[in-house]
């Protein structure tokens, strides 16, 4: 352990000193239920080598949709969760679940699609327009369909188009990202992606970005340790530990540059400290919304 710590700055081992003396007690694998974006980018597996060397506790990565991280944290077979479901996670705090939520880091969710753009989404004017567009030309649409942060935001969007009617294009992969985004491929079709897992499988796909940087697709990741209350089997020591060093500065300097080398540009902006959490607007249609409902 203690040439593990010796890995990390003076300044970041005060911060943890408490976390790590209890959690020296108890076990040192701590489990993170987390979204498939930021370990299939392979992000995870550069903060995980970094933690383990500063703290000697073994990170343990559960990937799979938002809403599934949640419930394995609700049944406290979790310790830490880190997911993309504002709605979702604020409700899992809200019911005791969770001790706390912290934003990490944040991009936007991108409509991709085949470069000839069939349904037009390109000159839709915001990324709800986009997918009633989609929906009113019939084109394929593959759909995660799986509870993640990315079918959340793509069914507030639904909501904010005037609702999901299915139509015969309309697939539910009930995947992850790059399975989803593989199907997407082979049938020519729209989808929801992540912007990191896009551009991470952007080499295998002919898809392009059409609609990216709207307001309606900010995608924000928060870190949420799992209440031990009532939950005995969980780590609360090593979870805020790993809470504690996702907003360092040392793994905000990580995530900052993650992808410049192999993308040329980075994956993910870090959540700087002082800066508002970037919000996306409420997706509920208006008064005048220039979206038609979608009707069969």
């Amino acid at each position: 352990m203690r040439a593990a710590l010796s890995l990390a700055p003076a300044w970041l081992l005060a911060v943890w000193a408490p976390a790590l003396a209890t959690a020296q007690e108890g076990r040192r694998d701590v489990v993170l239920a987390t979204t498939t974006s930021l370990y299939e980018t392979g992000l995870l597996d550069s903060l995980a080598l970094r933690f383990e060397r500063a703290t000697g506790l073994r990170l343990r990565v559960v990937a799979v949709g938002s809403g599934q991280a949640l419930k394995l944290g609700e049944r406290g077979d979790a310790d830490v969760i880190l997911a993309h479901s504002p709605e979702a996670e604020r409700r899992f705090v809200a019911s005791g679940a969770g001790l706390e939520r912290r934003i990490v880091a944040w991009n936007y969710f991108v409509i991709v699609g085949p470069p000839d753009d069939p349904a037009g989404v390109r000159q839709a004017p915001s990324a709800a327009a986009a997918l009633a567009r989609i929906a009113l030309s019939e084109a394929p649409f593959a759909s995660r369909g799986d509870s993640s942060g990315t079918h959340a935001r793509e069914l507030a969007l639904w909501r904010a188009a005037g609702g999901l009617s299915r139509w015969p294009g309309y697939l539910e992969v009930g995947q992850g990202m790059a399975a989803t985004l593989l199907v997407a491929n082979e049938r020519r079709a729209y989808a929801l992606s992540d912007q990191s897992s896009f551009l991470a499988l952007a080499r295998r796909l002919d898809l392009v970005e059409l609609v990216r940087a709207d307001s309606q697709l900010v995608n924000a990741y928060h870190v949420i340790p799992v209440n031990p209350l009532g939950r005995p089997g969980v780590n609360a020591a090593g979870a805020r530990a790993f809470a504690d060093f996702l907003v360092s500065r040392a793994a905000q300097d990580l995530i900052a540059g993650f992808g410049r080398e192999r993308f040329g540009r980075a994956l993910f902006a870090p959540a700087l400290a002082g800066e508002p959490e970037p919000q996306p607007p409420a997706l509920n249609p208006s008064p005048g919304t220039p979206i038609s409902v979608i009707r069969r």
